[in-house]
């Protein structure tokens, strides 16, 4: 047998490792990819009808959660219609696997398949990882950690035989009652949405995933939401230029592989009346293909969306999206339909056949980036572990360690007696907290209170006297709902209480919510410390806890301005 010296083993570790690095780095992006002639592309394309051409730029939606009857017909139409792709929804990984396998061996070219999967999987799918939440990203300063999130993203994906990532959002959040966009972005400051999208799609697209920056040109400064009616940007051209498209012009420069339309009236960039951007050749081919010079993919937003369809109905809007200069016509209300209305206007030369054939190469291309060549297919062998490694839930953790943000206080003001009688308040809960087991780990002499968010007025009065007992109070304000809104549905007795116990001495608050809530609760401010953490999941709960006992210096700053005493970059460093 050849034995080896264990110098020349490490060296040829080390050398294989870097050899597999560099094959790995070496790989040209998506966007670069374009420039080349590819055969494979070229053949595919040859071998289409018309209507197959077509059909490469129709996705359907999927799901593993509506039963085998939902199941079979998405496989009937994958049949029928040979369409380019799916786009996944709430299910579960092992029957999505599955459910991947079987409608790939339905379709002729291989199917690119997505998903909204702007904090991972858990966006869409139970039994896997949920990363926080962008805006909650956005008070993180160490952007290398939202890069390793998105290659621990792109491996989750990949694993379950997906393509595309339908992230990450790249609006600027600049109005705190948006209901649609808000915690989903990083944030109201535009440099930092732009550096930590960059940051978030290079950490996915260097580990061989396609992303879509969305909803250009920017839908953060809107109150509708674009399911349910057509929003409006009454901004002039100037202000849409230097502020919601900055972040998508640093993300094209950046090189980002696509880029999602929202449905919105923007008469600065097209006074078409009721005309949706996602319907606009104006603002898709001469504002963000021609003056941005965009090569990538151009995805619509859901063509099932109010927005879109209030006034485009009977499939008149796949077409208008078709000819506005979307490649990806994503959740038309009816596949077969819009297949048969852009085959006419094809037919017509209402498109050039030069920029139609371009688009087609276009998807067609992202299939050969993203693999599907080889078709592969997924194996159920340990998906459940490798979709829930430690390396994921190591990373949440740091992530949300990163995230906590001080917003008042100091080290003297967060140093308790871990002996004295001490009261630990969640507020807005039903049972006990992670916060409050985490607490109770070093305050051997403490007793812990829940107070609901509707509970009777008695009940808060009771619980505020008898608070009246402890020398210290470490509070936690919960949100409960699956999503954190901006402001908290607390009866006005749980408002009072809160801002009663923040007027006492030796009083520290921690609020798991959506950071603008802190503005519905007036009195907050005057505690002793406040520290905002964005979302109530149990990593967040056990970084506050951490910055209470003293084993954690709190780095985070405020993404978002909530109010006059706390504004955007607002974050107080301990040494």
């Amino acid at each position: 047998m050849l034995k080896l010296n264990k110098g020349f083993c490490l060296t040829l570790i080390i050398s294989l490792n870097f050899i597999a690095l560099s094959a790995f780095a070496q790989k040209e992006s998506y966007i670069q990819s374009l420039n080349t002639q590819n055969r494979w592309v070229d053949s595919v394309y040859k071998s289409l009808s018309r209507k197959h051409k077509v059909a490469q730029l129709l996705f359907i939606r999927a799901q593993t959660n509506k039963g085998k009857v939902y199941e079979d017909s998405v496989g009937k139409v994958i049949k029928d219609q040979q369409i380019g792709g799916l786009v996944f929804f709430q299910g579960g990984p092992g029957r999505q696997a599955n459910l991947t396998n079987k409608y790939q061996k339905l379709a002729q070219v291989p199917l690119l398949v997505s998903m909204d999967g702007e904090w991972g999987l858990g966006m869409r799918l139970d039994s896997t990882t949920s990363y926080p939440y962008q805006m909650t990203l956005g008070a993180i300063q160490d952007n290398n950690l939202i890069y390793k999130m998105g290659q621990q993203v792109a491996y989750d994906f990949k694993r379950l035989g997906m393509h595309i990532n339908l992230g990450p959002d790249m609006d600027v959040n600049n109005n705190p009652n948006n209901p649609v966009i808000n915690y989903r972005s990083f944030g109201d400051n535009m440099y930092n949405v732009a550096k930590k999208g960059i940051a978030y799609f290079k950490g996915m697209q260097d580990a061989g995933l396609l992303t879509t920056a969305k909803h250009f040109p920017g839908h953060g400064d809107t109150n509708v939401d674009s399911h349910f009616d057509l929003p409006l940007l009454p901004y002039s051209r100037a202000r849409l230029d230097s502020l919601e498209e900055y972040p998508f012009r640093e993300a094209i420069n950046a090189g980002i592989s696509g880029v999602m339309i929202a449905h919105m009236n923007i008469p600065a960039l097209d006074s078409t009346k009721h005309l949706p951007s996602t319907l606009s050749r104006p603002i898709i081919t001469g504002v963000l293909k021609d003056s941005l010079r965009f090569k990538g993919l151009v995805v619509s937003d859901a063509m099932e969306m109010k927005g879109v369809t209030k006034y485009f109905p009977n499939g008149e809007a796949d077409v208008k999206a078709f000819l506005a200069g979307n490649d990806i016509i994503e959740l038309s209300e009816n596949s077969d339909r819009a297949i048969k209305l852009i085959r006419k206007a094809v037919r017509k030369g209402l498109i050039s056949q030069e920029e139609f054939k371009t688009r087609v190469k276009k998807v067609l291309a992202a299939k050969y980036w993203a693999g599907l060549s080889r078709r592969p297919q997924i194996s159920p062998v340990n998906l459940s572990q490798d979709l829930n490694s430690q390396a994921a839930k190591d990373l949440v953790q740091q992530l949300s360690d990163a995230a906590v943000t001080l917003l008042k206080g100091s080290s003297a003001s967060l140093k308790l007696n871990p002996f004295v009688k001490t009261a630990i308040v969640s507020i807005g809960v039903d049972t006990h907290t992670v916060f409050q087991q985490e607490l109770a780990k070093n305050f051997p002499n403490c007793r812990l209170f829940i107070v609901a968010k509707n509970a009777p007025a008695i009940e808060v009065r009771n619980i505020t006297n008898w608070l009246k007992q402890y020398s210290q109070i470490i509070v936690g304000v919960h949100d409960t709902r699956l999503r954190p809104q901006s402001k908290l549905d607390y009866s006005s007795d749980v408002r009072l209480m809160i801002a009663d116990l923040a007027s006492r001495k030796n009083t520290i608050m921690s609020v798991f919510a959506n950071a603008y809530t802190i503005a519905g609760l007036p009195g907050i401010e005057k505690s002793n410390a406040l520290m905002v953490c964005y979302q109530m999941n149990p990593e967040l709960q056990k970084s506050a806890a951490k910055v209470i006992t003293g084993t954690l210096k709190p780095t985070g700053k405020l993404p978002v301005s909530v109010n006059v005493f706390f504004p955007t970059g607002t974050g107080i460093g301990l040494q």
